[in-house]
């Protein structure tokens, strides 16, 4: 997949696709509620299976009954890439499956 940067106008239009992503900064990010902390920590390891999948991977972090991501290309110089859409898009392919909703 390409390591391009996106234009600001691709970047809006992906992240329409995306409910709940966001972007922050240089990053699209999303934070995910579950129902507990093993529930979520089952999801961190699925993302990271996925993450391993694409190599490519996102700052993710762990609460207590949440999962929070930020994504963005290092080997783009940090820009948002069609890579990291990819990734949200596997991301939200699993959320529900997880019990995953909106923080």
């Amino acid at each position: 997949m390409t390591v391009e940067p996106l234009s600001q106008k691709d970047i809006e239009e992906r992240l329409r696709e995306l409910p709940g992503w966001s972007l922050q900064g240089d990053r699209i990010a999303r934070t995910y509620r579950l129902g507990s902390h093993f529930a979520a920590t089952a999801f961190v390891v699925h993302i990271a299976q996925i993450q391993e999948e694409l190599d490519h991977h996102s700052d993710l972090t762990l609460g207590y009954d949440s999962v929070a991501l930020t994504v963005h290309t290092h080997a783009a110089g940090g820009a948002l890439t069609a890579r990291d859409f990819a990734l949200a898009e596997r991301v939200e392919g699993i959320a529900a499956g997880h019990g995953a909703g909106d923080q």
